[in-house]
């Protein structure tokens, strides 16, 4: 058991890999321990891009390469080690990229039929946000109707993701002096599906081969993600289905109920998880699981489609990324229903050990040995009633070995852009003023985006929570979404108490405004948020004029998923220097890892980081604010200074 202490901090977590173990139920943990990872293709050393290959050119292990060995560290082609670096980081972007992407298109397809009536599940929730967002795109609203408005903006949108030419609509969100630096990088992404094919074909053997060029591409496709899929999922989401705001829940593996009939939804894509969380609570439905010996249906999340109906409708998390077998072990959930994305295949073998039934619900994404049941957004009542009903039919199937780990905490979710805008303004006056002016005073020393997945390389949950709660210990604002979210939870860091464990001078914002020090802003996907958040806070004054001049960092300590490398990139690209923790996927390569932690700064103003210590990673992020502090003069505290009628006329001649 001491062994096992090491794989998470989270006591639900650890009981249950016990009761796993115990069982001979294999989880992700177990297999970490027995498939140690390949170190040439952890450092990017390896490429299997043609099948002359695949070709392995590893770094000396213990010693100083010399230019002798480097210049024979290459592929069949003659691939140097930074071509095949750089090609196998720019394919990460690629497939991040193209995940988000396919988000994104599918939101977008759905938000159009909706709006042409073609989905009557579903429904515009915020109308003052879809307003909003045609007056910003130029269509015409004059005394049309929502739903006309709404196909216009749903068209102008969706063409980003096949745009040949011109550039994506939102990037002209970002600062001026931003998109006056993409423009002489000549890094405007044109279309969505443009950049990623074109990296993939860049990647090819034979063909981009200058590693600072397919660097270049690599920003390109990873702002496409940023401010162009993500975005527009995160939008066109915040108008189907309401836009986010400050709601209480709870999470953990306790949230599962002994008497009910527990139905876990996973995944990403939040189409079918907003019917269940309505359909769930039917009473027709309620009954038909009365009628089975249950006294209730109990939905909880799993990973980023968690995050999704929690900030909308409340519902308890289970978990986190690698908490989803174990949510399995447990003998209580009757379904885990699943769409894309971070879902992993050894779901299947754990259900075989209990009742469970494993239901794959998207075109996109089948599992040998799951129940597939394709969720229709043209018939999604019809859908979601479907695979509650599989639910409730598997409840009196529960066998004898059932244990739900008494551990659960309080949480508050909801922070969207729009949220804190109003929190910091008022109703009245929503603004980002008060938050520029508590870090231009010093009670808040800057900004830190803490995002990302779980990865088993790592012990679960630790280096998030330890890295927060360093931050916020020393007046660090912390906004997180994603895994990220769910670990610092679990920590009892996502309520106002939390404030407690702040610095004095973010105690005292957080207690006058009422929120936590750690605001959840949502799922991976709404990492775009935070580069709304950002821009609003240079557009509203006295921080630079730049996101890349902001007091502000971003880190992905516990990363696993190519997604998070397009996040990271994206962030980089828009001028923030970005912290990975776990392992870095260059290092094979010194030039490649070079350019990306040092030179991307003088061509971005945002840089790349590697730290797997997550209080030197804190270090990092302190160290980094501290040096935006003192270019924008505000380094050290100044005297307030009452000003008379003299000294005002003064200022008046000037």
């Amino acid at each position: 058991m001491a062994e096992e202490k090491k794989l998470s901090i989270d006591p639900a977590t650890l009981e249950m890999i016990e009761k796993a173990n115990s069982e001979g139920v294999s989880t992700a943990f177990a297999r970490a321990e027995v498939m140690r990872p390949c170190p040439i293709g952890a450092e990017g050393s390896c490429c299997s891009n043609c099948a002359m290959g695949p070709c392995r050119v590893p770094l000396p292990r213990g010693r100083t390469e010399t230019p002798e060995e480097k210049k024979k560290r290459r592929g069949v082609c003659g691939a140097t080690v930074e071509t095949i670096a750089a090609r196998n980081f720019v394919r990460k972007i690629a497939a991040g990229t193209a995940s988000h992407g396919d988000h994104g298109r599918e939101v977008a397809k759905v938000f159009l039929e909706m709006a042409r009536g073609e989905a009557p599940g579903f429904e515009i929730k915020d109308e003052q946000k879809l307003l909003q967002l045609a007056l910003e795109l130029g269509v015409n609203i004059g005394n049309r109707s929502n739903k006309e408005i709404a196909i216009d903006v749903g068209k102008i949108l969706e063409a980003d993701f096949s745009r040949q030419e011109g550039e994506l609509v939102f990037l002209k969100r970002a600062p001026i002096k931003r998109q006056e630096i993409w423009k002489k990088l000549g890094v405007l992404p044109r279309g969505i599906d443009r950049e990623v094919s074109e990296a993939l074909h860049r990647t090819h053997m034979g063909c981009d081969q200058d590693y600072k060029d397919l660097l270049l591409h690599g920003a390109k496709t990873a702002l496409a993600d940023g401010w162009g899929g993500s975005m527009i999922a995160t939008e066109l989401q915040d108008i189907m289905f309401g836009t986010p705001a400050p709601v209480a829940s709870q999470i953990n593996l306790g949230v599962l109920k002994i008497d009910e009939v527990n139905i876990i939804v996973h995944g990403h894509e939040p189409y079918l998880a907003e019917t269940l969380a309505v359909v769930a609570q039917m009473p027709e439905m309620i009954e038909y699981a009365k009628s089975n010996g249950a006294k209730g249906i109990n939905l909880a999340g799993m990973c980023c489609t968690a995050n999704e109906i929690l900030m909308r409708h409340g519902v308890p998390i289970a978990g986190n990324f690698l908490q989803q077998e174990l949510a399995v072990v447990t003998g209580a959930v009757e379904a885990m229903v699943v769409d894309v994305q971070c879902i992993m295949q050894g779901l299947v073998e754990a259900a075989s050990c209990f009742h469970t039934k494993i239901i794959t619900t998207d075109r996109r994404a089948k599992i040998e040995g799951a129940t597939h049941m394709e969720f229709d957004e043209h018939h999604a009542v019809e859908s979601a009633k479907a695979v509650i009903k599989a639910a409730i039919d598997n409840f009196p199937n529960r066998r004898q070995n059932v244990r739900i780990p008494d551990y659960k905490t309080d949480i508050i979710a909801g922070f969207s852009h729009e949220t804190i805008n109003y929190l910091l303004g008022g109703l009245f006056r929503a603004s980002y003023r008060p938050l520029n002016d508590n870090i231009i005073n010093g009670r808040i020393r800057g900004v830190a985006g803490v995002v990302g997945c779980n990865n088993a390389r790592v012990t679960h949950d630790d280096v998030h929570v330890t890295l927060v709660k360093e931050l916020i210990k020393n007046d660090v604002l912390v906004l997180e979404t994603g895994c990220a979210a769910m670990a610092c939870g679990k920590a009892g860091l996502l309520v106002p108490e939390a404030a407690a464990l702040a610095g004095p001078g973010l105690r005292s914002v957080c207690e006058a405004v009422g929120i936590p020090p750690v605001l959840h802003l949502g799922a991976c996907i709404d990492n775009s948020r935070i580069l709304i958040a950002a821009t609003a806070m240079v557009k509203d004054g006295g921080l630079g004029d730049d996101i890349s001049d902001l007091p502000a960092a971003g880190v992905a300590p516990e990363w696993m998923s190519e997604k998070a490398v397009a996040i990271g990139q994206y962030f980089v690209s828009s001028g923030v220097y970005t912290i990975f923790g776990a392992s870095w996927p260059t290092e094979g390569s010194k030039e490649v890892t070079d350019f990306l932690f040092k030179e991307m700064e003088n061509l971005y103003g945002g840089m790349w980081g590697f730290e797997t210590d997550p209080l030197k990673i804190a270090k990092m992020v302190i160290d980094h604010i501290d040096k935006k502090r003192k270019a924008l003069g505000i380094d050290k505290a100044r005297e307030r200074v009452l000003y008379d009628m003299a000294m005002r006329r003064e200022l008046e001649a000037v």
